[in-house]
């Protein structure tokens, strides 16, 4: 899509295998943020929008004197989408003294950094994933901003119910992710009186999903709900709509992204995707609003979900960070961030209490149209 070159070139270049990036700040920058993700590999379309998102905030914040005259440096490391590399990436930037990760993305790699925080006690905020272990139990010290999985998963067995689809499939990836998410699926569908037509499983590491296309074929499936990353969706549907099936298509935020879009092609068009935050193009929306002026300042052609999920964990961050001040501390950002009540992100309030770090619980439904945008 075209408004994916003004992105791209901001990306290129910012993400090694083996360097780290300083994203768009000076080199007098004063707190630093570490964020590692999958610049490259299955995820990262998604990443590099949701993290320009971000950057959109944090640059806006920068200009006009950062916080409390400190300014914002936010150091990215690739992990390849690989959990092993992820933890690896924590710790580097740890030992180089970031007061808080930020932005981690997927459920394992997520999980396999959250040992690091408690024994380093540092923050970790907004990671760009809606797995319920992050959330249950509370860790002291990761942050939640969007909702969980389960919760998007179980309202789209419940909207696809309601418009009448009695055949619904779940082909989940077998891992944490795919097996949190089904189990929203399932809740979803223990409400509505129903069960799936076919619950299948494909590994994560070798992915191959061309023997589950003959058996959601056999199901006569009316919608198949994909749990997995984008690259994974994209090929799943390829090979589904090659086998002759017209089934309704549907997949969760976490490919939320243009770039998901571009990957599948001619099949986007009537795929469902759930959303975590607000219409990108709503502007009554006072986040939408704002994150659209600075998108619109930097010369982006437009907001797209991912970019706006990534805005809003940067405004919990930068946040969280003004409570801090002066001079914060991993020890005083942890602090800051539980006084959150309520705290207004632009026309949603988000609460973190000692013994509540969810942040927000918003999910709605999207569907691709056929210029390739996202449509409520």
């Amino acid at each position: 899509m075209a408004n994916q070159a003004p992105v791209a070139r901001a990306w290129r270049g910012v993400v090694l295998a083996a360097a780290l990036a300083v994203i768009g700040t000076p080199a007098s920058a004063q707190i630093r943020i570490g964020q590692t993700a999958g610049f490259t590999g299955a995820v990262a379309a998604g990443v590099k929008e949701v993290s320009s998102g971000a950057k959109l905030y944090l640059d806006a914040i920068n200009q006009g004197g950062g916080v409390a005259g400190q300014t914002i440096e936010l150091i990215a490391l690739d992990d390849k989408f690989e959990p092993a590399l992820a933890a690896e990436n924590a710790k580097k930037l740890i030992d180089q003294g970031v007061i808080a990760l930020f932005l981690t993305r997927g459920t394992p790699h997520t999980q396999a950094v959250l040992p690091l925080l408690a024994q380093y006690k540092v923050p970790l905020i907004g990671p760009s994933t809606g797995a319920m272990a992050l959330h249950d139990p509370v860790h002291p010290w990761l942050f939640n901003v969007r909702a969980t999985y389960q919760r998007e998963a179980e309202r789209a067995v419940r909207h696809l119910s309601l418009i009448g689809m009695d055949r619904i499939a779940i082909v989940q990836v077998e891992d944490s992710f795919g097996s949190d998410a089904a189990q929203g699926a399932l809740k979803g569908f223990v409400g509505v009186g129903k069960q799936p037509v076919l619950h299948e499983k494909f590994d994560r590491s070798k992915p191959d999903l061309a023997p589950i296309i003959p058996k959601i074929l056999k199901a006569d499936a009316q919608a198949v709900l994909f749990v997995a990353s984008g690259s994974m969706v994209a090929d799943g549907v390829k090979l589904l709509r090659a086998a002759g099936s017209r089934a309704q298509i549907v997949t969760l935020s976490n490919n939320a992204s243009s770039g998901f879009v571009k990957s599948l092609g001619e099949n986007a068009r009537g795929t469902v995707v759930s959303q975590v935050f607000p219409y990108e193009r709503s502007l009554s929306a006072p986040m939408v609003k704002e994150a659209t002026d600075h998108a619109r300042a930097a010369g982006l052609a437009e907001l797209t979900p991912a970019m706006l999920e990534g805005y809003a964990a940067a405004k919990v961050l930068v946040e969280g960070l003004r409570r801090a001040s002066p001079n914060p501390t991993r020890d005083k950002l942890k602090t800051a961030l539980e006084t959150f009540r309520r705290f207004d992100l632009g026309g949603l309030e988000l609460s973190y209490t000692p013994t509540d770090h969810s942040g927000l619980d918003y999910a709605d439904l999207s569907i691709v149209g056929e210029d390739g945008k996202f449509r409520r």
